[in-house]
Order: C-alpha cells, then sequence, then structure tokens
C-alpha cells in the first residue's frame, strides 16, 4: 500500500513512518521541518526504494500537487501547530496550520481519489474543561454544548471534525479522527526550557537528568491523561481498515495529577529536588481523562504500557540522548 504521511518528521510522525515501513508500506513523509527533525526519519531515509519525503508546508499548492502525482490510498494527517499557548497568542496562525491546512489536505485527498485520511485529533482540547463527574470523557460528549474548548487549539481541532464529516458525505472521502491523550516517549524534544504543555514528561525528564530544577504552573494537582507514543501508534495502523467515519479517543481511561507525574519521573531519575511553582497559564484544562472503550470495540486496540513502564523507557531514552 502507497501512504501519505504528514508531520512525517515529527515525534509521533516519524514513529508511524517507521512502523509502516517496517509492515512494507509505500511511505511518501511530508513535513515543512519547524517543528520536527530530519534525524527523526534517520531509520525512514535508509529504507531505500520505500520511503521518500517533501518539505512542505501543508497550507500550500505543494500538497495538491504532491497528492495528484503520488495518489497514496492513505493519508495519515498529523501536520499541526500544537502548542496551547500559541494558540491563545495567535489565533490565526493557528487556524491557518489546523483548519486551512487540514481543509487543503482533504481537499487534495477528494480530488485524487484517496481511499482514508486518518487524522490526529485531540482528546485533550476537543471536549473542553469538563465536570470531574463525566470523567473519563467519551466521545458522544463532543455534541454536547458544555464541551466548549477553552483554546483557539481547541477550537481548530473540534472544527476539523466538522470538515471530515462533510468530505465523507459530499465527497466519499473516509476518514477516522482520532482524539489523542497528552502522547509522550522517545524523540519527543522539547523546543525550549518552558516547552509545550504536553511535552511535560520529555520537559522534566531532561530537567531532571540534567540535575536542573523543574517548574510546575498552577499548583500540580491538574490532571492528565497519557498516552506512550508506541501504543499511540498502533491505533493510527488499526485505523487503516477500522473506525470509518469515526472519532474514537486514543488514551488510558486514567488521571494522574502533574505532581504525581513529578513524583514518578523523580523515582526513575534519582531525582532528590522540589519542583518549582508558577502561575497558571491561560488556555489549559483543570482536569482530563479520556474513555478508550470505543477504541477497544471498534479498533481492536487498547494501551499495552502502563504509566510506570513507559516513563521508565522514555527515561531510559534521555539517559542515552544524554
Amino acid at each position: 500500500m502507497k501512504v501519505l504521511v504528514t508531520g512525517a518528521a515529527g515525534f509521533i510522525g516519524s514513529h508511524l513512518v517507521d512502523r509502516l515501513l517496517g509492515e512494507g508500506e509505500e511511505v511518501i513523509g511530508v513535513d515543512d521541518l519547524s517543528s520536527g527533525a530530519l534525524t527523526n526519519m534517520a531509520e525512514a531515509r535508509s529504507a531505500a526504494g520505500k520511503f521518500s519525503f517533501q518539505r512542505a508546508d501543508v497550507t500550500s499548492t505543494v500538497i495538491q500537487d504532491l497528492v495528484k502525482r503520488t495518489k497514496p490510498e492513505i493519508i495519515f494527517h498529523l501536520a499541526a501547530q500544537v502548542d496551547v499557548r500559541a494558540s491563545v497568542a495567535n489565533p490565526v496562525q493557528d487556524a491557518m496550520v489546523n483548519v486551512i491546512g487540514t481543509v487543503n489536505v482533504l481537499a487534495s485527498a477528494s480530488e485524487a481519489g484517496v481511499r482514508k485520511v486518518i487524522v490526529a485529533s485531540s482528546g485533550g482540547t476537543i471536549y473542553g474543561d469538563p465536570e470531574p463527574s463525566r470523567l473519563p470523557i467519551t466521545e458522544d460528549q463532543f455534541f454536547m454544548p458544555e464541551s466548549m474548548p477553552v483554546s483557539p487549539y481547541g477550537v481548530s481541532k473540534r472544527v476539523i471534525t466538522d470538515y471530515l464529516r462533510y468530505f465523507q458525505v459530499d465527497k466519499g472521502l473516509d476518514y477516522t479522527a482520532l482524539a489523542l491523550a497528552n502522547v509522550y516517549g522517545p524523540r519527543q524534544e522539547p523546543a525550549s526550557e518552558v516547552g509545550l504543555e504536553g511535552q511535560v514528561v520529555a520537559i522534566f525528564a531532561r530537567r531532571m537528568l540534567g540535575a536542573k530544577p523543574c517548574t510546575i504552573y498552577g499548583d500540580g494537582t491538574q490532571t492528565r491523561d497519557f498516552a506512550h507514543v508506541h501504543d499511540v501508534v498502533s491505533a493510527f495502523v488499526a485505523a487503516r481498515d477500522k473506525g470509518s467515519a469515526e472519532l474514537i479517543n486514543i488514551g488510558s481511561g486514567s488521571e494522574i495529577s502533574i505532581n504525581d507525574l513529578y513524583a514518578k519521573l523523580a523515582a526513575h531519575t534519582d531525582a532528590r529536588f522540589e519542583p518549582n511553582y508558577a502561575p497558571w497559564r491561560p488556555g489549559e484544562l483543570y482536569r482530563i481523562s479520556i474513555d478508550p472503550s470505543k477504541a477497544a470495540d471498534v479498533l481492536g486496540w487498547q494501551p499495552s504500557l502502563s504509566i510506570d513502564e513507559g516513563l521508565g523507557q522514555t527515561v531510559d531514552w534521555f539517559r542515552t540522548r544524554m
């Protein structure tokens, strides 16, 4: 099968490319390298004849030409602006990448006769800031009035779902939208010391291994649902032939507070210092966990790594890198 992966040089995208190549697929990788890195595709680029790469912005006409010329059977769309704080500061740019870029991919896929598009959505933002009684949150709550995103990033990811439905009904383009929990694991290199809210595992691991203090924004009682990148990639692979026209949560269904996450990482790294606390950052949720039951029923998917196993593997990877 010939497939195209946007965001191929990124954290999740590069792992997905490696997995697809390992299963014998012919892969076309696309990335503008604004946050992804060519080093993430070192293994893929050694797969002579099976992998090709195009540097391109998903909002550009290059995408239209590439999809038309290569005619992939499936497109995995992972390219995105993923920084919640950046979306608050510049909602126009967030919408350009996440909404216009996605529509460009969908229109290109429709015109070229692509069978299916599998899109990375955000389980941590599209459902808004839910009441604790609604956790872990299920996909049907997407349609509830109280499920209002609290950041432009969440709004952009929510809008994408409506476009997917339109292209499926009006153009016959099949899709699966995977609403991802906070993804962590090897290759998640923070862009800065502050980093993105979703990169907290990588930020803490690097700073602890470097004997540097960590900062928790807020009081640390806020919770998140974490999924290891290898499990997330398995969900994307499963969606190739399953989950038609569905929004599906990919997470653990469990909450862990940032304070507890810090303690677990400190145990794995032998860190001995206490965290610093800083003011809460706008646009972020207080509590979230997403119910993965539908993924088990529809995709035959469930997480294979516990949070402790996943954190241990991730710390080991960062330790070898540092």
